[in-house]
């Protein structure tokens, strides 16, 4: 009777080891897969902001120098600044209404990355 109750015992006790180590395993996977999430999002981020940051500056420019020659070919450069900030405000409008879209398209891209690694 003792070897009995002695051996469920150290059948409890093993489960219990089981139990633990299995906890601190899952509690270590977490912690890795929620750095690596996060150093993919800060790195995508900060990709983002640089070749954003970049392509800002080359529009900015070459929008001046649109606004600029628009208005040298029409004899007056107010028209061709208002001319081009037209064109910003229809590609703004634009974007706007198709922000579902872009939306979905975003979520498409970037779930294989989060779920599938």
């Amino acid at each position: 009777m003792g070897n009995l109750f002695e051996s469920i015992n150290n059948t409890s006790d093993k489960a219990t080891e089981i139990g633990e180590k299995y906890i601190k395993d899952t509690h270590e996977y977490y912690r890795l897969k929620i750095f690596q999430q996060l150093t993919i999002s800060i790195s995508m981020v900060a990709k983002a902001l640089i070749i954003g940051g970049i392509l800002f500056i080359g529009l900015f420019l070459l929008a001046f120098a649109a606004a600029y020659a628009i208005g040298d070919w029409l004899n007056n450069v107010s028209l061709g600044y208002l001319i081009v900030a037209g064109l910003f405000l229809l590609i703004a409008i634009i974007v706007y209404y198709n922000r579902s879209y872009i939306n979905k398209k975003v979520i498409t891209k970037m779930s294989p990355k989060f779920f599938n690694s």
